[in-house]
C-alpha cells in the first residue's frame, strides 16, 4: 500500500482542505458491480491507519462516502464478494476478480537512478509494450474490455474486465505473469536449425550443411518477439558501435567479439541476417557464440514487466480511479489507449484549478521537478511561491511544508 509522509498542523489541515474541495466537486463514477466490492481508505490524520471492509450499495452512498471521509488514499477490491462487508476473506464469499496488471517504477528494470519525470516516461514505454504486445496481441484481449489508469504516483494499472478472466485462480494468473516475464523460455530454442544438402551430381560426394535461422518477426508469441529483439539489437549496435564491448561483457572473448563485429558490420552480415534471418554469415564457432550470448540477452530486453503479486492476488485492493493519490495530490486518471501516448502525468495529473492560485511553501529538502513549462526547484530551507498543485505535491511527499 501507499507510503504516507507525515503531515502535521497547518500543512495537514491545508492539504485536507484541498482534497475536500476536490471530492465535493468531482463527479467520480463508481466502479462496476459497486455493491459486490470492498472499499478501504486512509484518512487525513497525524497517525493514519486503513479503514477496511466498507460496503457501498448505491452511487449516492458512494459519493457520500468520499465527501464524508475525505480520504488521503482510497481503494476498492478487484474481487467481487457476496458479502463484502464481512471482516474475513472466508466469510466474504469470493465470486471472481478483475484481472489487474500493475507497472510501477519501483519494480522496473533500468529505473534506478532516474528522476521522477524520467521514471514516468520509462513506465509508460513499458506499459505500451505490455498492452500492445502481450495483452492484445498474445492474449487476445479486446481493448474495449480493459481500462488503463494512471496511478497518480509512479505507475499505471490495467484493469481487464473480460468475463473469461474473472474466475481465474491465483495459480492460473501466475501463468499469465510467467508468460509475460518469459519465465522458463529459452530463446535459443526459438532459433530453427535446418539441413541443406549439397553435391551429389557428376560423382561428387553429397554433404549436409546445418543452417541456423532466426524466427520471423511476424511469428506469434515469444518466437516473433525473439526475432524482433535480435534485429533491434543489431540495429542498435550499427548505430552505437558498442558490439564488441557488449559481447565482451556477455562473456565472449575479445578476439572472438572483434571477429563477430567485423563479420556483422564490415562484411554485411547484419544486413544479411536482417533480410534472410539466416546465421550462415557467421562461421561455426562464431555462430555458436552468437546463439549462446546474443540471442538470450536480446530476448531479455523484450521481456514484459508487471508486478506479479498484484496480478496473482485475487483479493487485491487497488487504487480507486478518479480519486486523489495521497502522496502526490495527482488524480488517479482513467485513460484510453489512444489517450496514453499524449498523456503527461506532470501536466495532466494535477487537479485543474484557477491559473493564478499559488501557495507559499518552505522546502525541507532540495527539490527539482518539472510541472508543465514551470520548473519547481530550490535548496532545502528555501521559501517558494508555487502553483497550488505543485505546492500540494511537495507537501504530500514530505519535501515541503507551509511556512510557520
Amino acid at each position: 500500500m501507499a507510503k504516507i509522509a507525515l503531515l502535521e498542523g497547518a500543512t495537514l489541515a491545508w492539504a485536507r482542505e484541498r482534497f475536500a474541495e476536490y471530492y465535493h466537486s468531482a463527479a467520480i463514477p463508481p466502479p462496476e458491480r459497486l455493491d459486490r466490492r470492498e472499499f478501504a481508505a486512509f484518512p487525513f490524520a497525524v497517525e493514519t491507519g486503513m479503514r477496511r471492509h466498507t460496503t457501498l450499495r448505491s452511487p449516492e452512498e458512494f459519493h457520500r462516502f468520499l465527501v464524508r471521509e475525505i480520504p488521503r488514499h482510497v481503494y476498492y477490491s478487484t474481487a467481487y464478494y457476496r458479502l463484502p462487508a464481512e471482516p474475513t476473506m472466508a466469510r466474504k464469499e469470493w465470486i471472481g476478480a478483475d484481472l489487474i496488471f500493475d507497472l510501477d517504477a519501483d519494480h522496473l528494470r533500468g529505473a534506478e537512478g532516474l528522476d521522477y519525470a524520467a521514471q514516468l516516461d520509462l513506465v509508460k514505454t513499458r506499459l505500451r509494450d505490455l498492452i500492445d504486445d502481450f495483452l492484445v496481441r498474445d492474449f487476445g484481449i479486446d481493448p474495449a474490455e480493459m481500462a488503463i489508469v494512471f496511478s497518480g504516483g509512479r505507475g499505471y494499472h490495467v484493469h481487464v474486465h473480460d468475463p473469461r478472466f474473472l474466475p481465474m485462480t491465483s495459480p492460473e494468473r501466475r501463468e499469465l505473469v510467467d508468460y509475460i516475464q518469459g519465465t522458463g523460455f529459452d530463446a535459443r530454442r526459438a532459433v530453427a536449425a535446418r539441413h541443406l544438402t549439397t553435391g551429389g551430381e557428376d560423382g561428387r560426394r553429397m554433404s549436409s550443411v546445418r543452417l541456423q535461422e532466426l524466427p520471423s518477426p511476424d511469428d506469434p508469441g515469444w518466437r516473433g518477439r525473439t526475432g524482433r529483439a535480435v534485429v533491434s539489437l543489431l540495429d542498435r549496435w550499427a548505430e552505437s558501435g558498442r558490439a564488441v564491448d557488449d559481447l565482451v561483457a556477455w562473456g565472449v572473448p575479445r578476439p572472438a567479439a572483434r571477429k563477430m563485429a567485423h563479420r556483422l558490420f564490415e562484411e554485411g552480415g547484419a544486413a544479411s541476417i536482417r533480410s534472410t534471418r539466416s546465421l550462415q554469415v557467421l562461421p561455426g564457432p562464431l555462430q555458436e557464440r552468437f546463439l549462446e550470448a546474443v540471442v538470450p540477452r536480446a530476448a531479455v530486453e523484450v521481456q514484459g514487466e508487471t508486478d506479479a503479486p498484484v496480478t496473482t492476488d485475487v483479493h487485491r485492493l487497488i487504487r480507486l480511479p478518479g480519486s486523489l493519490h495521497g502522496g502526490t495530490g495527482f488524480r488517479v486518471l482513467p485513460l484510453t489507449r489512444s489517450q496514453l501516448d499524449a498523456f503527461d502525468p506532470l501536466v495532466d495529473g494535477p487537479v485543474p484549478g484557477p491559473a493564478r492560485a499559488r501557495t507559499d511553501v518552505l522546502l525541507s529538502e532540495t527539490v527539482a521537478y518539472r510541472f508543465g513549462t514551470e520548473p519547481v526547484a530550490g535548496p532545502a530551507g528555501a521559501r517558494l511561491e508555487l502553483p497550488t498543485p505543485a505546492a500540494l505535491f511537495l507537501c504530500l511527499r514530505g519535501e515541503a511544508a507551509l511556512p510557520p
